[in-house]
């Protein structure tokens, strides 16, 4: 995509403050229910995959707790084609399932290398987590309540406490790369480095809001999960397209500068 204006609504700067991320997902909540049908195709997919990892690993919980955690490191990502939606609705074009695989199918290398690298830290900390809580639980940890009981209430501080920490770890160094640097692969011709150094440029300019916005990320997230994954219908697009317009907000902001030059 080669966007030389940005709509009018995303040229009126906007404070970024506390209230930012409530405005993100106002904003991500009314694109949502204004063209419904890719955010449904999106989110129903994801949830049909987060219900057959859960068959599939549901006598597994040591391996299924990072699996579901780790689902937060790739689904930016897996969401990018909402992105390529958000784009065609700023210039007031109701964008469905084509303009998506246009853009999957576009064979950005920037896109590809980045998936390839999130899946990777996805994996990452799928096999460091089921490490950690097969070697760390005095017992078998086979199904969610023998997690809740050895892991998570287990007397005194412990595995869950490094569990948590380690995961936080690895997760805010990706979500400081990728939270700007998604929308903007999509939006503009800006090299994948320079991208992800803008994304982290944001993080840097506004850490209280961005450590806010990671939490509602976080938290929606397991919300649509707990929802026996239907939830994931509605909160995956409505975070994509609240993240798409907390890009725009950075960048009338001047708190990011993505490369507006054509493509070659």
């Amino acid at each position: 995509m080669n966007p030389e204006t940005v709509a009018p609504e995303a040229s009126q700067p906007q404070p970024i403050d506390a209230r930012a991320p409530l405005r993100w997902l106002a904003r991500g909540w009314r694109d949502y229910r204004t063209n419904p049908l890719p955010g449904v195709l999106h989110g129903g997919l994801m949830a049909l995959f987060g219900l057959i990892l859960l068959l599939a690993l549901r006598d597994h919980f040591w391996l299924l707790a990072g699996a579901f955690s780790g689902f937060l490191l790739i689904a930016p990502i897996l969401a990018s084609g909402l992105y390529a939606v958000s784009w065609h609705q700023e210039q007031g074009q109701k964008a469905c399932c084509q303009e998506v695989m246009a853009l999957w199918t576009s064979g950005d290398r920037r896109l590809l290398i980045f998936g390839v690298l999130l899946a990777l830290a996805g994996t990452g900390w799928v096999l460091t987590s089921a490490a950690l809580i097969t070697l760390g639980a005095p017992v078998p940890i086979e199904r969610p309540a023998d997690f809740v009981r050895h892991v998570m209430l287990a007397p005194g501080l412990g595995l869950f406490e490094v569990w948590i920490l380690l995961g936080a770890w690895l997760a805010a160094p990706v979500f400081a790369s990728s939270v700007m640097a998604l929308p903007m692969l999509v939006d503009t011709p800006t090299p994948l480095w320079r991208a992800v150094g803008e994304s982290w440029r944001a993080v840097g300019a506004r850490p209280g809001v961005m450590a806010a916005w990671a939490v509602c990320i976080a938290l929606l997230v397991g919300l649509g999960m707990a929802l026996a994954m239907v939830g994931l219908v509605v909160v995956v697009p409505v975070l994509a397209y609240a993240s798409w317009h907390a890009y725009r907000d950075f960048e009338r902001a001047g708190l990011i500068a993505p490369e507006r030059a054509p493509r070659a």
